[in-house]
């Protein structure tokens, strides 16, 4: 579980104080941004010696796939008829029923189908009625606009983040 911290706020810092601290942080990410990149390189090299052999694995994998595939298929009826999956000695296969999703028959289109479930299927038609949020941002220094906000119950707001940017030396990473 995370240890919850907590952060107090420093009171009386000094110029000189907060010089030095800024030093002590740019330092500290530049060190950090140098053992991330040393990592990120021997992550890379590793990578690269052991990518032949990864692809070989890879490939016998998906010939293995295909081998069990086709005998579960040719075999479906008797093999899954009573379970959908079927345990063997090095583990299990079997077949997965997807979450069941509407598509359209040939020939027709979603605005055809839409026409036809307005007439037929009048209950099954969603009506969305929403604030357009952003036209009201783009428009909140109009007048109308403007005056009218509050009256909605609506507030225009923008949140202030403190950040800390520690200038980067060249080749520094």
């Amino acid at each position: 579980m995370a240890k919850r911290a907590k952060k107090t706020i420093i009171t009386g810092v000094s110029k000189d104080a907060a010089e030095e601290a800024f030093a002590v942080y740019a330092k500290a990410d530049a060190e950090r941004a140098k053992i991330t990149a040393d990592i990120e390189l021997q992550c890379a090299r590793y990578r690269e010696k052991h990518q032949e052999r990864l692809s070989q694995l890879q490939t016998i994998q998906d010939e293995a796939f295909e081998t069990l595939q086709s005998y579960a298929t040719e075999n479906q009826t008797e093999l899954f008829s009573k379970k959908k999956s079927l345990d063997m000695v090095h583990g299990t296969i079997g077949f997965r029923t997807g979450t069941p999703k509407l598509k359209t028959l040939k020939g027709f289109t979603w605005a055809s189908a839409l026409q036809l479930v307005k007439e037929f299927l009048p209950g099954h038609i969603r009506t969305a009625e929403e604030i357009a949020k952003d036209k009201l941002l783009a428009d909140r220094e109009d007048e109308t606009v403007a005056a009218n906000l509050a009256r909605c119950g609506i507030m225009v707001t923008q949140d202030e983040t403190f950040f800390v940017e520690p200038k980067k030396e060249e080749g520094a990473a």
